[in-house]
């Protein structure tokens, strides 16, 4: 076996005869997020690793390899298309479409208006109803949306975060009224107010009463749903907004840790609610940093979990998280290109161990997708689990020079963002210092100059360009009609209901909210007397007020 000290020498001789036998390009060998890139890694890049304690077996600590011990060998991802378009009939349609051609998990998109916690009939939802998502403003939008599919048989994941209690509370209504046992749903709740204030800036209310409402769900449906994860930690939101990798990764542990500190600090048993706390990465184009990145957060995770907050549950050590390709690498120029994009993106995905998974459509960057680009999308995951051979063997990168002391080198970087963020006392005083958005604010601007002065190709972009390029892509359009539909169902649900039970259970959710007693009961209740989103939500902000972002410069 080779010592250290041989290697070194053969590799310095190879680096000489490589620099000066052979042509060297003229690029920047950096990682899309600007990390430098060594040209070759040998073993000694990795001579302080232990196999062990390091790397490891899947499905063991520190979950380095997976959380599974026979990861896909045992049971391939869950595919999942983000749907929600228009009316709650026409989203409902599609579900139905994407469950025939093999989907096995329904995701829901939400319009801005649902988003905000605004009902469609809100003057500020004006032309924006049903536009970026499906339009849900009260229980009769509900049932319609997940009319005739079997709740208990599908896992769903809602992207929702300032309102995700009052759109849970719906969700539950509608399994109830047909006849669902809430121990047997599964699914997710994105819920991520942190990230909200950090990145997407979709927020409600103030951030310490909006963590008050993520613990209540916490509480409440750890209880009562125990088979649902009551959160998404989304640092898929926090890249889309122009961050690195590394920060991604470091910002999104930042606010799950967070969140646990919460769940604790209400007295909440940690192997209790912890083994629900999922999380949501972005996959982006260079692919082993985000290869790296998922490892990298495995490893973070479980060694914090155990360590720090002393968790004794082995689940509460596993980092379970879902997948999605990177919406801000798709391209309106030349969108069948988008296609590759999202393949390897997706290819990222599986080789770094993730447990379900949403491959963008071609046609995202346009508008919401057509029918025939979700198809291709879902058949990309479908080619990978079925034709590919990468589901045969778990984490094969594994023992990669390059990729295991890039996955070290992310674990060390995001430790030092851990650092900076506890000199502000925490998530919450950095947020309102503004230091998460000066750090994404300035790596957005630096691959953006990056892209300006052609260091950084993407094609058919700044590069590679098609002179008077004509679209040839069918695009979905949504119509006004689906406002006005959207509307006069509104009017009918406020005409029908009792206005007495109404104005009760939105009293009761007024005083909990002032008491601090869990909001979760109360919401459902408002819930099964049709109160809509926009009167939940308002009649809370009377308690919690509404939160303004201070200006960062």
């Amino acid at each position: 076996m080779n010592n250290g000290e041989d290697i070194r020498k053969a590799q310095k001789q190879w680096e000489q005869k490589a620099r000066s036998n052979d042509r060297m390009r003229e690029a920047k060998f950096t990682t899309v997020s600007g990390e430098p890139i060594e040209m070759l890694y040998t073993p000694e890049d990795v001579k302080d690793m232990n196999f062990l304690s390091d790397i490891g077996f899947p499905g063991e600590y520190p979950y380095t390899r997976g959380i599974h011990h026979t990861m896909y060998r045992g049971k391939l991802w869950t595919m999942r298309q983000f749907a929600g378009f228009g009316t709650p009939e026409d989203t409902n349609e599609r579900y139905h479409y994407l469950l025939e051609h093999g989907q096995t998990g329904l995701s829901v998109a939400f319009d801005l208006p649902t988003l905000m916690g605004r009902d469609a009939d809100d003057k500020l939802s004006e032309g924006e109803v049903g536009i970026c998502g499906v339009a849900v403003s009260s229980l009769a939008d509900m049932e319609v949306l997940f009319k005739k599919i079997n709740l208990e048989d599908i896992s769903t994941s809602m992207t929702i975060n300032a309102p995700a209690a009052m759109l849970m509370a719906f969700y539950l209504a509608v399994a109830q009224k047909q006849g669902f046992d809430f121990k047997k749903l599964r699914g997710t709740i994105q819920a991520d107010i942190l990230k909200e204030y950090i990145a997407q800036k979709e927020w409600i209310y103030p951030p310490e009463p909006s963590m008050r409402i993520i613990v209540d769900m916490f509480e409440y449906l750890n209880k009562e749903v125990p088979q649902w994860n009551p959160i998404s930690v989304s640092g898929y939101h926090i890249r889309e907004a122009g961050s690195t990798a590394v920060q991604e990764l470091a910002f999104t542990l930042a606010d799950g840790f967070a969140y646990v500190e919460a769940g604790i600090a209400r007295g909440l048993n940690v192997d209790e609610f912890v083994p629900r706390i999922s999380f949501f990465f972005n996959s982006h184009v260079d692919f082993f940093e985000e290869i790296a990145k998922y490892r990298a957060a495995r490893r973070i995770w479980a060694k914090r979990m155990r360590d720090k907050y002393k968790a004794k549950n082995p689940r509460s050590w596993m980092l379970r998280f879902h997948t999605q390709t990177a919406g801000c690498s798709l391209t309106a120029q030349q969108p069948e290109n988008n296609i590759v994009r999202t393949a390897y993106q997706a290819l990222a995905g599986v080789l770094g161990g993730t447990q379900s998974l949403h491959t963008n459509s071609m046609d995202e960057t346009l508008a919401l997708p057509s029918e025939k680009a979700v198809k291709i999308a879902l058949r990309t995951q479908q080619i990978l689990a079925y034709e590919t051979g990468v589901v045969n063997t778990i984490d094969p990168l594994a023992g990669s020079f390059f990729v295991e002391a890039l996955t070290t080198k992310m674990e060390q970087e995001a430790e030092q963002y851990f650092e900076k963020i506890d000199t502000f006392g925490g998530v919450i005083p950095a947020i309102e210092a503004g230091f998460f958005q000066r750090e994404i604010a300035e790596a957005a601007y630096r691959y953006q100059r990056e892209l300006d002065v052609k260091e950084k190709i993407i094609v058919g972009v700044n590069d590679f360009v098609e002179e008077n390029e004509r679209l040839e892509i069918p695009i979905l359009e949504i119509l006004p009609e689906v406002e006005i539909k959207q509307r006069r169902r509104l009017e009918d649900v406020r005409q029908s209901r009792n206005q007495e039970e109404v104005e009760r259970t939105m009293d009761e959710l007024r005083r909990s909210a002032e008491e601090g007693t869990n909001l979760m009961p109360r919401l459902l209740a408002c819930t099964r007397a049709y109160v809509t989103l926009g009167e939940m939500c308002g009649a809370l902000s009377e308690v919690f007020g509404v939160y303004e972002e201070p200006a960062v410069f």
